[in-house]
C-alpha cells in the first residue's frame, strides 16, 4: 500500500486515479460501495447512510444510496471511467441497534442493502463481492493502483473483496 490515504467521510464520496488509498471509517448500517474501472485505474468510493432521498429536503446527495450512486456515477464518467468495466464492491449493511417493530423498518443496514443491490443492477453493473449484515461497524479501503478493497473490523480477521 502506498502512503497517500484519501479519506471519505460520512455521506462522502472520492474519486482518485492511478495511486493513493480511497478509506471509510464507521460503516455500521452505513454502506460503502466501489466502484473501479481497471483500464485506466480509476476509483471511486462512496459512503451512503440510507436507501433513498425520497424528498427529503436534506441536499446532500451522498447520503443517500438512490441520489449518491448516480452522482458517483457522473463524476466517475466526468473523469473517463466507462460504466461496463466498472467493478463493484460493497461492505457494510450491518444491523447496529436492536429495533423492535412489525416490518423491519428498524433494521436500516438490510434496507441499504437492498437499495444498493437493486440500483446496481437498474445500472447493469455487477457486485462482484460483498462483506454485508451481521451487527459489527467496518472500515472499508480500495488500493486505487491496484483496484484491491479490505475490509477492516477491530477483532477480525482482514477481508478482502
Amino acid at each position: 500500500m502506498n502512503s497517500k490515504e484519501i479519506k471519505v467521510g460520512i455521506a462522502d464520496m472520492k474519486i482518485a486515479r492511478r495511486e493513493g488509498t480511497l478509506i471509510t471509517y464507521a460503516l455500521g448500517s452505513c454502506i460503502g460501495i466501489t466502484l473501479y474501472d481497471p483500464a485506466i485505474k480509476l476509483a471511486g468510493l462512496l459512503h451512503i447512510m440510507l436507501p433513498e432521498a425520497g424528498n427529503m429536503a436534506d441536499m446532500n446527495v451522498y447520503k443517500f444510496a438512490d441520489t449518491g450512486i448516480q452522482e458517483m456515477l457522473r463524476k466517475m464518467t466526468a473523469f473517463g471511467g466507462i460504466k461496463r468495466r466498472y467493478q463493484c464492491k460493497i461492505a457494510g449493511g450491518a444491523k447496529m441497534f436492536e429495533m423492535g417493530g412489525a416490518g423491519g423498518i428498524g433494521n436500516i443496514g438490510e434496507r441499504n442493502v437492498r437499495s444498493v443491490e437493486a440500483i446496481m443492477r437498474t445500472e447493469q453493473i455487477h457486485i462482484m463481492k460483498k462483506d454485508v449484515g451481521l451487527n459489527y461497524a467496518r472500515t472499508m479501503m480500495i488500493d486505487v493502483d491496484t483496484g484491491i478493497v479490505r475490509v477492516r473490523t477491530a477483532g477480525r480477521q482482514e477481508v478482502v473483496l
